[in-house]
């Protein structure tokens, strides 16, 4: 790449098609690149590009401001819809919880990106007849096809979002990894959103009591219902008009959380083995297991897209690959703990849905193992790290659906 920029530095079209077919690369690759050619113009004006940081906070036009309000209060009326409606509340949140996030996040980036009316359609439909299915399954608390639907759908919606986010570009697996990123920054300034609103919430009520007028219980109903319904669209619309307020904060996170993440994991291995604890009949054991094998997978997951995005040493390369070989570890025994259960007492629509998981993150970490593995030689190959975890993405998108609509009738609700 630092040879091709060199190669058409007087070339600006040339330049550009390179930029475009691979951005992180380019600006890695310029970056290097730009100390020996510093002198020439076109070089001063795209280090100004790549490099140029917003320091004032931005709010966007008016007609995004209008956007995020109204987005905002159509995800707090769907979130209000047990009081207007009167409904139980304990029914309606497990099902419908992901409606009040994923539809209005999917509204603001088909707005952003102008997504042609063919595709509004077909992802409004997708959005309500989901909400149809989830709403209509039978009610019982025992039904574990229905927990799972519970579980997986929200997962779904999630990568609809994620095809929403991307465009006209879902098969660039460049744009996949940016909505991964893009995920990252929205917990980081949702977060920050949420404690914000916690510590207003919390002077607001402990004022109206000094004065003896208790407001806690209307406050939670008719305001801070409004305030959780708005924080991801508000959080979003902060990090889409202004990347700079987290873009440093990520990359932080990714590179201290990964090393503790790994030491954590080797001490629970061990203290697993010296306490005699296995997930083979402890059917509780194995259900936290795979959380957290979810939740580590997540870790890594980010922690690639962050490393590519700024650029890194061997040492955190090395960190990244050795938390996916002890995650295949943990992957391996919760897989053969699945497998022994099924070969015991049978086939469940739990233990089926919970292998097939496994199987797909375990194929997808010998991926990522063996790229991270490559680019410990060569830091290029981040890259093809980066392209193996977006081109799964698809996959796990699709086992969501079948569990979620799927297993329900397979298993007759059971």
């Amino acid at each position: 790449m630092k040879e091709e920029i060199k190669n058409h530095l007087e070339q600006p079209r040339e330049l550009e098609k390179l930029y475009r077919d691979n951005k992180t690369g380019f600006k890695k690759a310029f970056d290097l690149l730009f100390p020996e050619i510093e002198q020439n113009i076109a070089a001063q004006i795209w280090n100004e590009r790549l490099n140029f940081e917003q320091r004032e906070v931005s709010w966007g036009t008016k007609n995004e401001l209008f956007w995020v309000i109204a987005i905002s209060l159509v995800a707090g009326v769907i979130a209000k819809i047990p009081d207007i409606l009167g409904l139980d509340p304990d029914y309606f949140y497990p099902r419908n919880i992901s409606f009040i996030v994923f539809p209005a996040l999917a509204a603001y980036f088909a707005w952003k990106q102008s997504l042609p009316w063919r595709k509004l359609i077909v992802i409004s439909a997708i959005f309500v007849l989901s909400a149809f299915y989830i709403n209509l399954l039978p009610v019982n608390e025992q039904s574990d096809t229905l927990i799972l639907a519970g579980i997986h759908l929200p997962l779904m919606l999630w990568a609809l979002l994620g095809f929403t986010f991307t465009g006209n570009e879902f098969q660039n697996d460049r744009r996949r990894i940016d909505f991964l990123r893009y995920n990252g920054d929205l917990i980081v300034m949702t977060t920050v959103i949420l404690i914000a609103g916690g510590i207003l919430s919390g002077v607001t009520i402990g004022l109206f009591e000094l004065i003896n007028i208790r407001i806690a219980d209307f406050y939670f109903r008719n305001i801070a219902v409004w305030g959780l319904a708005a924080a991801p669209v508000v959080g979003t619309w902060l990090v889409q008009t202004n990347p700079q307020l987290v873009k440093n904060v990520s990359p932080v996170i990714a590179k201290v959380f990964t090393p503790l993440v790994l030491l954590m994991l080797v001490i629970y291995l061990v203290a697993m083995v010296y306490t005699g604890k296995d997930p083979y009949n402890d059917r509780e054991f194995l259900m936290i297991f795979n959380l957290l094998l979810i939740g580590v997978m997540a870790i890594i997951l980010f922690s690639v897209a962050e490393t590519s995005n700024n650029g890194t040493g061997k040492i955190s390369t090395l960190l990244l690959f050795l938390l996916s070989v002890v995650t295949i570890i943990i992957n391996g025994i919760a897989l053969s703990a699945i497998l022994f259960r099924i070969s015991e007492w049978g086939v469940t629509p739990n233990r089926l849905a919970v292998m097939g998981a496994n199987l797909l993150v375990l194929t997808n970490l010998m991926m990522v193992t063996y790229r991270l593995f490559k680019s410990l030689r060569d830091a290029e190959e981040l890259v093809s790290v980066e392209n193996s975890i977006a081109s799964f993405l698809p996959v796990y998108t699709a086992w969501t659906a079948i569990v979620a609509f799927l297993f329900p009738f397979i298993f007759g609700f059971k």
